[in-house]
């Protein structure tokens, strides 16, 4: 008998079947079922799972920075303004979200675009970053900079007749630009960063991408994130400014996710915005760029929060009135997760009586995760069979197998891809949860994996000592 329901596997919208979110595949999804299976006292190799997967700092047991958390209590739960146990400062930019918000309430709507506010003091934030000037009428708040990505993606989608949109995407990448450029129905354009030289651009591989997909496509935007997820690159400024000339021949909007900004190691190479590198440049006023930052990066780590915001930079008025009119159907971003984006671009400045706490629980975060990138880079390139570019920025790294031809064989007989076996083996006998290089999407005859840096360091140590010796037995058995 025929189903009489109007939403069946056959109706359902196509696009959403083809969607797979990487990030939190097979395997991440065995590891779940591991863990309940240790709870039940089912006997394993290991005594937990340790999920390396996922850029979770909180999670991983990094401790909140405490004024952060004492704005969001106090604009969260007015009455705590009257306690003493609040410093000045935070009382301050508690009472000014309020004030900024209707009847006072973070319970109730804002600006679709978010509080005025905070969208200022979001631009007062930039402009001490890049010694620019940013205008806040130009900044949208979102829930998450995964929203802000979305929403400008959707305002890509007309195309040159029947042809699809294009967006050239870094291959690897995060897998929230192949699953939303998937749903959207848009072509991805794949494009390969130079693995041995620490995942830079190389313009040539970018005039390769751009001509074949124009064959097919109609291009109309290139996605660049720097620091990189997953690689861990910083780009030079000097890398930065080829991918805007390219973007300027090209006529191509830039998507410049840079939500890892303030998660920068060591003596490398710095930071610079997309922004800054164009605002030095003869084409200053012709490329466009969309800027993204998320509070759940950086030295905060508020992932639950939920705050972000995108910067349209040349973007006409009367573009920027459509895009907000295109944000109104959400209402407003997380009203939390504004008063947590508050917090970071607005911190205690010198003076106010949280400056030294709070700069000192910013630097111990920072400082630790410098620690750990060296740490893991080091014990990665020391395994026979790894090779792993330093971490230079965000909270990954991405090591290259070099899998026997017999590993490759067993993991074919199992309809598996061999860095999805390697990552299988690796957590029923060790516990350690990472994620394959294809679901990232790799250079073909390639394999990786993703893990965190974020475990403590003695978590850390003794996870790379076991990823060692299973790596060591796994090449003793399919050599």
């Amino acid at each position: 008998m025929a189903t009489r329901h109007p939403l069946t596997m056959t109706t359902l919208n196509p696009n959403i079947k083809k969607m797979a979110y990487a990030v939190r595949g097979p395997v991440v999804t065995r590891a779940c079922e591991i863990e309940d299976e240790l709870r039940k006292g089912l006997k394993k190799p290991f005594d937990a799972v340790v999920k390396a997967d996922i850029g979770d700092a909180h999670a991983m047991g990094q401790t909140p920075i405490t004024f952060i958390r004492q704005v969001l209590a106090l604009v969260n739960y007015p009455p705590l303004l009257n306690e003493p146990l609040f410093p000045a400062d935070a009382k301050q930019r508690a009472r000014a979200i309020l004030g900024a918000c209707k009847a006072g309430s973070v319970g109730a709507y804002t600006e679709s675009a978010g509080i005025e506010l905070i969208r200022r003091h979001v631009a007062d934030y930039i402009e001490r970053r890049d010694g620019i000037p940013s205008d806040w009428r130009n900044i949208v708040l979102t829930t998450g900079g995964s929203e802000a990505i979305r929403s400008v993606l959707r305002l890509l989608l007309s195309g040159a007749g029947d042809d699809p949109v294009g967006v050239m995407v870094p291959v690897p990448m995060f897998p929230l630009y192949s699953v939303t450029l998937t749903e959207y129905g848009m072509h991805r354009v794949d494009y390969y960063p130079d693995e041995d030289n620490d995942w830079a651009l190389d313009v040539s591989e970018l005039e390769r991408a751009a001509r074949e997909a124009r064959k097919i496509c109609a291009l109309r935007a290139i996605v660049v994130i720097n620091p990189g997820n997953p690689t861990g690159q910083v780009l030079t400024r000097g890398n930065i400014e080829e991918i805007i000339r390219f973007a300027h021949r090209e006529k191509l909007f830039v998507l410049a996710d840079e939500v890892y900004q303030q998660n920068v190691y060591g003596d490398g190479v710095p930071f610079v915005s997309f922004k800054k590198a164009l605002s030095g440049m003869p084409c200053r006023d012709d490329v466009q760029i969309a800027s993204f930052m998320s509070c759940s990066k950086g030295y905060a780590g508020e992932c639950g929060a939920r705050g972000g915001y995108v910067e349209l930079i040349n973007v006409s008025s009367e573009v920027m009135a459509e895009y907000l009119k295109s944000v109104v159907v959400n209402m407003c971003p997380a009203v939390s997760g504004q008063a947590c984006l508050e917090a970071i671009v607005n911190p205690p400045a010198a003076g106010e009586p949280s400056f030294e706490s709070y700069r000192e629980e910013k630097a111990r975060v920072l400082a630790s995760l410098e620690l750990k990138a060296r740490m893991v880079t080091d014990a990665l390139s020391s395994v026979e069979g790894f090779s792993c570019n330093s971490i230079r920025g965000a909270m990954y790294a991405f090591p290259r197998l070099r899998l026997p031809p017999k590993a490759a064989e067993a993991a074919a007989e199992r309809g598996l891809e061999p860095d999805t076996f390697y990552a299988f083996r690796l957590l029923e006998e060790t516990g350690l949860c990472v994620v394959p290089g294809n679901n990232f999407g790799q250079k073909p005859g390639t394999y990786h994996f993703r893990m965190t840096i974020l475990p403590s360091p003695g978590d850390l140590h003794a996870m790379l000592r076991r990823l060692a010796s299973f790596h060591a037995e796994f090449m003793r058995t399919y050599s």
